[in-house]
């Protein structure tokens, strides 16, 4: 097989990788996370060597099916109401889905844009009904899903 000298990926089920590729990714999580402080603390509490983290750090990492339809952005507007976003993402919490970012613009005419994209994987209920509980709230002008 001849090498390029591009980098290929594979995308291989967990099942099938050697332990130490899963622990790997489980002390990045502890960095990334905060829950571990340092790499000698991350790999003690996963049960791998420092070495081996360093060795596989950059080669392994856990898929993200972003384009599965698990991650979903919506477009939201708001009247300007005090407590309204805090009632919004409550019907977000409510139904398991996991808000990733939250950006809000500046309200101007009395109404402000918000997009919030959320991982939908764990969702309870369907993202219409969710569309649906958005829009019963007082103060929302406006949500749709804008990707995903």
């Amino acid at each position: 097989m001849e090498n390029t000298g591009r980098t290929k990926y594979y995308l291989v089920d967990g099942a099938a990788l050697p332990e130490v590729f899963i622990r790997v990714t489980q002390a990045q999580e502890l960095l990334d996370t905060g829950r571990a402080q340092t790499v000698a603390e991350a790999a003690e509490q996963v049960g791998i060597s420092r070495s081996a983290y360093y060795k596989y750090k950059n080669a392994v990492m856990p898929f993200q099916n972003v384009a599965g339809g698990h991650i979903v952005t919506f477009q939201i507007m708001l009247r300007h109401k005090m407590g309204l976003l805090s009632e919004v993402l409550a019907v977000f919490a409510g139904t398991g889905a996991n808000i990733l970012t939250i950006n809000q613009g500046i309200p101007t005419n009395g109404a402000a844009p918000v997009t919030i994209t959320a991982d939908m994987t764990a969702l309870d209920t369907s993202a219409e009904t969710l569309l649906s509980r958005l829009d019963d709230i007082d103060g929302v002008i406006r949500a749709a899903v804008a990707a995903g």
